[in-house]
């Protein structure tokens, strides 16, 4: 299962070293404090939230008296609080069934994305249009009313981390085959490439384009969005399944997908050209 947030992962560390730096096992530390060993190790595994109380609790067993490491101690506290109700709560019935909630906390934490995606634009840079076509093609279970919800998180997502003061850095690399395919009508395409040859505007987004003409590659295994996070939480990878979604932590899972994008990073286009090849594409469409 996905962690909540990346302050819940910060939380679970910190709380598991000062427990060790102060020498007591789980099982001390739940007889002082009255509360059940189980409660505390799912806690130093992220698996739960818990409350400033707790917490203090906690900090007390420790001997922590610094009041600087208290209070940043506690801001993780809060910050996972106030992440556990986030906006896409109310969306939870479409996005459930396949874990998508869980990439959404990820998302909204990360510093950084590399996506690769080899057969349709990334989620992130989607019109409206766009977005409706290809989640209304790819779920059948959905109607016409249940996709709209979907196409809402997903123009609240575009908002959400590509605007704002602190937008995420997101660097994209598309393969070309997926522009070849028509989502929608010619116009709905059309708007579709017309919006990534604006996005080259933005100085946090990178495409480029992965050409037809590199043929075998790597990226021949599926699609994957790799995730930074601030220190001291690792990246990790994202898979999406049709009926589930994965994450991998493992420093060997990571660091193979990013050698993965490294590899189709050099063989793509670069930026400018990459742009030249969409308008050329924009060209190419029927009227």
């Amino acid at each position: 299962m996905a962690p909540q947030s990346v302050y819940r992962r910060q939380l679970a560390k910190r709380l598991g070293e000062l427990r060790e730096e102060a020498g007591l096992t789980l099982a001390e530390v739940a007889a002082r404090i009255e509360v059940h060993q189980g409660t505390l190790s799912r806690l130093e595994n992220g698996d739960r939230g818990t409350t400033p109380v707790m917490v203090n609790s906690m900090l007390d067993c420790y001997g922590v008296q610094d009041p600087a490491l208290r209070e940043d101690i506690l801001d993780l506290v809060r910050a996972d609080r106030a992440q556990s109700k986030p906006w896409w709560r109310k969306y939870s019935t479409v996005l459930s069934p396949t874990r998508y909630d869980g990439y959404l906390a990820l998302e909204a934490s990360a510093v950084s994305m590399r996506s690769y995606q080899p057969m349709l634009v990334p989620g992130l840079l989607q019109t409206e249009e766009y977005a409706a076509a290809v989640i209304g093609g790819m779920r059948l279970d959905l109607t016409s009313r249940q996709v709209k919800p979907l196409v809402d998180v997903r123009m609240k997502r575009q908002a959400e981390r590509l605007g704002g003061d602190s937008p995420v850095r997101f660097w994209a690399i598309i393969d070309e085959s997926a522009l070849s395919r028509q989502i929608g009508s010619p116009a709905i395409m059309r708007d579709q490439l017309q919006k990534l040859v604006d996005l080259h505007e933005l100085p946090h987004v990178t495409v480029q384009l992965l050409p037809l003409a590199c043929g075998a590659h790597p990226g021949f295994y599926g699609p994957f969005v790799l995730m930074s996070f601030p220190e001291p939480n690792p990246d990790l990878v994202w898979l999406e399944l049709r009926k589930n979604s994965v994450y991998l932590e493992g420093q060997g899972d990571v660091d193979g997908y990013a050698d993965v994008f490294d590899h189709l990073r050099a063989l793509a286009l670069s930026p400018p050209d990459t742009r030249a090849r969409i308008e050329q594409i924009i060209r190419e469409l029927p009227q």
